[in-house]
C-alpha cells in the first residue's frame, strides 16, 4: 500500500470535525482544525517523495499549489473583505500553480475542446447568477473564474496524456472538478443565496485537494 494512504483515515477525521464545527459555528475548533486539514493534505502530497516512481515537476507543483491554498485557508478563516480578497489571490496563485504543472504534462486534444466548451457555458452561467452582488468584486471574482476553469481543463486533459497512470489521471481530473464545486458552492452562498449547509464546500475542497496530493504517488 502507498505511504501516503496512511494518513487518509486521519484527515477524514479531522475534515469530518472541521465541517460539523463550521456548522456549529465553533470559530475555535475552526481555527484549529482547518490548518490542520490542508498541512495533512500537503504531508500526503510530500510522501509521494518515497515513491521512486514519482514525478518531481508534479510533486513539486502540486505542493507549491497547496502551500499557497495552506495561505488562503487562513486567510479565509478571518470573514472580513481584505481577508477574503487576500484568500482570493492565494487560490488564484494556487490554480496558476497547479495549471502550469498540469499544461507541462499533458498535451492538447479534442478532448479539450469539450472540456472547455462546458466550463465556458458554466462559467458564464454562473457568473450571471452572482453578478447583481459582486459590487467591486467583479474584475477580481472574473480574474477567478477564468484562473479556475483553465485548471479544470488542464487537469481534465490528464485524461488523455500518456505521461499519467489511468488512476493517476483520474484522481487529477476529479480532483480538480471537486475543487471547482467547492468554489461554486462557497461563491453561491456568499454573492447569490445562504443556504444552511453550504459548509459542506469544505468536504468538496479536501477531497479536491487530497485526490491531487495522492496522485503524485500513483504517477506510473
Amino acid at each position: 500500500m502507498k505511504t501516503s494512504l496512511y494518513l487518509l483515515p486521519l484527515g477524514v477525521i479531522v475534515v469530518f470535525f472541521l465541517v460539523a464545527a463550521e456548522m456549529r459555528g465553533n470559530l475555535r475548533a475552526r481555527f484549529i482544525l482547518k490548518p490542520l486539514a490542508t498541512l495533512l493534505v500537503i504531508a500526503v502530497a510530500c510522501l509521494a517523495f518515497l515513491e521512486p516512481t514519482q514525478n518531481p515537476i508534479y510533486t513539486a507543483g502540486v505542493l507549491i499549489g497547496l502551500i499557497f491554498s495552506f495561505g488562503g485557508d487562513v486567510a479565509l478563516m478571518f470573514e472580513n473583505r481584505r481577508a477574503f480578497l487576500l484568500g482570493l489571490v492565494l487560490f488564484l496563485l494556487a490554480h496558476i500553480a497547479y495549471t502550469i504543472t498540469f499544461t507541462a504534462l499533458t498535451s492538447f486534444s479534442t478532448l479539450d475542446l469539450v472540456s472547455t466548451l462546458i466550463l465556458v457555458v458554466l462559467g458564464v452561467g454562473f457568473y450571471r447568477l452572482i453578478a447583481p452582488n459582486l459590487g467591486t468584486l467583479r474584475v477580481p471574482v472574473i480574474v477567478y473564474i477564468v484562473v479556475i476553469s483553465v485548471m479544470v481543463n488542464r487537469a481534465i486533459a490528464a485524461l488523455a496524456s500518456p505521461m499519467f497512470s489511468h488512476i493517476a489521471a483520474v484522481m487529477i481530473a476529479l480532483g480538480a472538478i471537486l475543487f471547482y464545486i467547492s468554489d461554486m458552492l462557497l461563491a453561491a452562498a456568499r454573492f447569490w443565496r445562504p443556504f444552511r449547509y453550504h459548509r459542506i464546500s469544505l468536504a468538496f475542497y479536501y477531497a479536491g485537494q487530497l485526490l491531487l496530493a495522492l496522485a503524485a504517488s500513483y504517477f506510473v
